[in-house]
């Protein structure tokens, strides 16, 4: 049974403006000073599998990482440098430093944000839930650590089916946050009880089914990957629904040469490279009733651009790229990512896949 929260869905979204373009001898020198910085500052560079494909060949070129935000934080707890590099947006830094609170996390720029951040504000989150204290709190990973404190569990798109099952079999009642398609996903395929929070990913949400089924004409050969966060018409249409690390997974395995990804253009980068001479197409945003505010690439992982990756290594005020987290949200907010953590070593899997 799926029931919906208060519809939020009025927010406007502060959408900024583009890096400078360079041209390739100012991209050149810019990487040059990123690489000498990392290694002055004792830094590392992880990367979301969003951002720009430049940025993500920079962090594995600089020993860094390209991945999902929670192995992004983890990767960096683990790494000996002092300093991390987190670009993507700004719930990324803040779980890298719920992580790794002795660390110095910077970011290229703080207003990197994330319409599910934006959508789901602590005050009216906190007290939506205070008004059904007979549910189990369970929220998505790309929230804010203060969501995340408020949580009795964090989840990425990987493992939210096996908790929310987990949940459910005990008869747990559930308050799902803030991706409404996730959790009207998961509650289709779970049968779980669960009140439904109406924030959206703005990448995601844009995906059409009519567009997507004339495209799948033209490419009658071609499988459908959807991550979970699209609407349901457009995840019915797929071949493989899954978070990003799996959809990267499926496009390595399956037979299919080609193939119509439903997630943010960024994701090609490391999908091309797990399944070479495969071709990739872009879902289509366009169409009818389409306002393609993003285009199948989030406009907020695009401010993470070399020059303010230059920026947050070579400012003298740290303070305008560093992330903070108070020491008690932190110690809430660890309590549910903990919970996940060993829900998962219980069954033996590896948590990946939160957008």
């Amino acid at each position: 049974m799926i029931t919906s929260a208060p519809n939020i869905a009025s927010i406007e979204y502060p959408f900024p403006a583009k890096p400078a373009v360079l041209n390739e001898a100012e991209k050149a020198d810019y990487k040059q000073k990123i690489k000498q910085l990392l290694k002055e500052q004792n830094a590392v560079l992880v990367a979301h599998y969003y951002t720009d494909p430049e940025i993500q060949a920079l962090a594995e070129e600089t020993g860094g990482c390209v991945s999902d935000s929670l192995e992004m934080a983890r990767f960096g707890r683990d790494h000996p440098a002092k300093t991390l590099i987190v670009a993507g947006v700004k719930f990324m830094g803040e779980t890298a430093k719920i992580l790794s609170p002795e660390k110095t996390i910077l970011m290229p720029t703080l207003d990197a944000t994330c319409s599910l951040d934006i959508g789901c504000p602590i005050e009216q989150f906190s007290a939506f839930c205070d008004a059904h204290p007979d549910h189990s709190v369970v929220v998505y990973a790309n929230t804010s650590a203060a969501v995340k404190a408020r949580a009795d569990w964090v989840v990425t798109s990987s493992i939210a089916l096996e908790i929310v099952e987990h949940l459910d079999s005990e008869g747990k009642k559930i308050i799902w946050g803030p991706d409404r398609h996730l959790g009207s996903y998961i509650a289709k395929e779970t049968g779980a009880d669960m009140l439904m929070w109406q924030g959206d990913c703005i990448v995601h949400d844009e995906f059409k089914a009519k567009a997507l089924r004339e495209l799948k004409i033209q490419y009658p050969d071609a499988a459908v990957l959807v991550h979970p966060e699209s609407p349901a018409n457009v995840v019915a249409l797929a071949d493989a629904v899954g978070s990003t690390s799996q959809l990267i997974k499926a496009a390595q395995t399956m037979d299919n040469q080609q193939f119509i990804v439903a997630t943010d253009r960024g994701i090609f980068y490391k999908m091309q490279q797990a399944a070479p001479g495969k071709t990739l197409i872009e879902a289509p945003t366009g169409g009818n009733g389409a306002t393609c505010k993003s285009c199948a690439h989030c406009p907020w992982m695009a401010m993470n651009g070399l020059q303010a990756i230059e920026a947050s290594l070579s400012s003298v005020d740290k303070t305008t790229h560093e992330v903070f987290v108070d020491d008690a949200l932190r110690d809430d907010a660890l309590v549910p990512l903990n919970r996940m953590l060993n829900f998962a070593q219980t069954l033996n899997m590896k948590v990946k896949g939160n957008a």
